[in-house]
């Protein structure tokens, strides 16, 4: 969140000039790419955690006696935060100043009704119940507001974001590095302490999931031009035989 706070900041500026130009088509294309780096950033880290919530939270906390699955619960709102950050950068470029602030306000007001209702269930009860109950109501919290300033972006520019790109190709990438990365895991377990192994699996994830968006060719040529140092990242793909043809 702390990485993807900076694409939310930055449109802000972009998307006001290019309006302020009548070039609201290069604007366009800056949401579309900072959505598209948002859901590379965070859709990895969620994963990861939700698959290594139990060796994180000992690695972290060793005297803890419980808390993974309230992790695994609460990270998932982290997808829809990230979500929300950019997409509210890119409202207030467009004039939308007063949607993001409603639509959190909405997310809250859910959220309280949901904590009403779960939290007072004893976990025995409900999987749901106590401390995750919370958790989950802040996962519905940000699913109703992203969901509502998504609806307002998408009603204000004309978005074309492709399944393919945006859904699916960082699916499979997030999966390849949770099964490697596991995989590592589970072998080093037996070997070394359990906190090394989750540090060198983490480490595996990182470099497993990179290669993966590399093979997979989510970034395309226009997307990688507008990553700091771009061209000489296109250059160095183009050298390894990802991309076969330089921009001019």
């Amino acid at each position: 969140l702390s990485f993807n706070v900076a694409f939310a900041t930055a449109l802000v500026p972009a998307i006001s000039a290019a309006r302020a130009k009548g070039e609201l088509n290069k604007g366009v294309k800056r949401i579309s790419f900072s959505l598209l780096t948002t859901i590379i950033i965070v859709l990895p880290c969620v994963v990861g955690m939700v698959v290594f919530a139990e060796p994180i939270l000992k690695l972290l906390f060793p005297n803890a006696s419980s808390g993974a699955w309230i992790m695994q619960v609460c990270v998932l709102a982290t997808i829809f935060t990230a979500m929300e950050q950019t997409i509210n950068g890119a409202l207030q470029g467009l004039g939308k100043v007063m949607v993001p602030a409603t639509a959190l306000t909405i997310g809250v007001i859910a959220k309280l009704i949901v904590n009403l209702i779960l939290v007072p269930i004893p976990t025995d009860i409900c999987p749901l119940g106590g401390a995750a109950g919370a958790a989950f109501a802040t996962d519905v919290c940000h699913i109703i507001a992203f969901s509502i300033v998504f609806t307002v972006l998408r009603k204000t520019v004309d978005l074309k974001l492709s399944f393919s790109k945006m859904v699916l190709k960082p699916i499979i990438a997030s999966v390849m590095m949770a099964i490697v990365s596991y995989g590592v895991y589970i072998l080093l377990n037996s070997i070394i302490s359990q906190n090394l192994a989750t540090i060198v699996a983490l480490v595996v994830a990182v470099i497993t999931y990179a290669l993966s968006v590399i093979v997979l060719k989510i970034f395309n040529e226009e997307d990688i031009l507008m990553l700091p140092y771009g061209q000489k990242i296109y250059a160095i793909l183009v050298k390894m035989g990802i991309y076969k043809e330089k921009i001019k």
